[in-house]
């Protein structure tokens, strides 16, 4: 394909620590991890917009302009369309939130005692919790997907405290499985409310979309507050469904 002069996004690869957060911000697709790496996938994916530039904390991404192949709405259609496929998919390997990816961590916090435990209930997992639980009779529900407990150190201080847990994976378990356990829970428990801690990766986001469904079914307008967790540990985003 024919190159044009235009603006496109350039990676540092001395300075990427494979976080992921431009993988996310790119809506094209454009981005994955590679080999530990941030890497354009196809030039012509690329948009020049640097939408990706704001979420990088270590400074590697700059839009520079050069010779490069034109961007292809097209092309990035199709692009996203076999990621959707392959997110769905039960081995899929290509999803973003899949990739494999290293950074440093905070470090230790400092002495402080150990951090209690702010879980109430026992079990955790939206599978094994019946709706008749006790427990979630008219309870404050936190509604998480189980990678966020080990990404937010901080769970047992500011999300939990107060509320009864029922966590699951979107990606490896039945979706339809648990709209209806969690309608059930809806309909029965009748919570008085429901938060949901989801992880900054695509395939997480279909908890969400499980929990809306379930409150259809339900037939309940309990306001949901969404709270998006990055793979480094921080709040990045919080919505109201």
């Amino acid at each position: 394909m024919a190159k044009i002069m235009r603006k496109i996004i350039e990676i540092d690869e001395e300075l990427c620590d494979g976080c992921g957060q431009c993988v996310t911000a790119c809506e094209e697709g454009a981005i994955q991890i590679v080999n530990g790496k941030a890497r354009l996938v196809s030039e012509k994916l690329c948009d020049g917009l640097g939408a990706c530039i704001g979420e990088c904390p270590r400074g590697a991404l700059r839009i520079v302009e050069r010779e490069a192949e034109a961007f292809d709405h097209h092309a990035v259609e199709e692009h996203l369309a076999r990621l959707r496929a392959e997110a769905e998919s039960p081995l899929a390997c290509g999803c973003p939130g899949s990739q494999v990816r290293e950074f440093t961590p905070e470090g230790p916090a400092p002495a402080k005692g150990e951090i209690p435990s702010a879980l109430s209930q026992w079990p955790v997992q939206i599978r094994l919790v019946p709706p008749t639980a006790p427990f979630l009779r008219e309870a404050d529900l936190l509604v998480a997907a189980d990678c966020v407990p080990v990404a937010y150190p901080e769970l047992h201080l500011r999300l939990l405290p107060g509320k009864k847990i029922l966590i699951g994976c979107p990606k490896f378990d039945p979706a339809e499985e648990y709209v209806a356990r969690l309608a059930e829970v809806l309909r029965v428990a009748q919570p008085r409310s429901v938060t949901l801690a989801i992880m900054e990766v695509p395939c997480c986001r279909g908890l969400a979309v499980i929990l809306e469904e379930a409150r259809r079914r339900a037939g309940s307008d309990i306001p949901l507050e969404v709270k998006v967790i990055s793979p480094r540990g921080e709040i990045v985003r919080e919505e109201r469904l």
